[in-house]
């Protein structure tokens, strides 16, 4: 039984797990009801949504607490779900189980949740600037095209975590030069 527990495999799928279902009570029992991580995380992206909107030459702006809108469209809302935050518990939550030292985690992780932010940020911007143009295609991109290139990016920042800092790479080395 020991032996079973001391597999990497069993205690990255154990660590994940457990730390998965803990973020999990923590955001929908405490965090969500509370709405403020959300309305920061929310406000930061209509924020520099908005601004990249304006840098680029449209006239943008923001309504309410979660519209951001060019003018001549209805605005892309976002919601909870959509803000990003489950996107940065998932990838932190696989850094953290997986192998690695705590030290490069603890740059690796914020770079990643930072990545993951700024992308979210041009997927809300491209939302809007497709809205204006092709209204009909704005819920197809948002479904499926954005989500995509976001689990993509989250993979590549799993991949590079893997192959650059968890250290399996150097002891497949070492193993293979005996």
């Amino acid at each position: 039984m020991k032996k079973f527990f001391n597999d990497p495999l069993v205690k990255f799928l154990f660590y994940g797990f457990s730390l998965y279902f803990l973020w999990l009570g923590l955001y929908e029992w405490w965090l969500h009801p509370d709405g403020t991580i959300d309305r920061i995380v929310i406000n930061n992206t209509l924020f520099f949504s908005n601004r990249i909107l304006e840098w680029m030459g449209y006239v943008a702006g923001v309504k309410g607490e979660r519209l951001l809108y060019i003018n001549g469209t209805s605005g892309i809302f976002i919601g909870d779900s959509c803000n990003g935050i489950s996107l940065f518990a998932l990838f932190s939550i696989f850094i953290i189980s997986f192998p690695g030292k705590a030290l490069a985690k603890l740059f690796f992780i914020p770079i990643g949740v930072l990545i993951i932010h700024l992308l979210n940020v041009l997927r809300i911007v491209a939302l809007a600037i497709i809205q204006t143009y092709s209204y009909h295609w704005t819920e197809f991109n948002h479904t499926y095209t954005f989500t995509i290139i976001i689990y993509c990016c989250i993979f590549s920042l799993w991949m590079i975590w893997i192959n650059k800092f968890s250290g399996i790479n150097t002891k497949r080395k070492d193993i293979e030069a005996r």
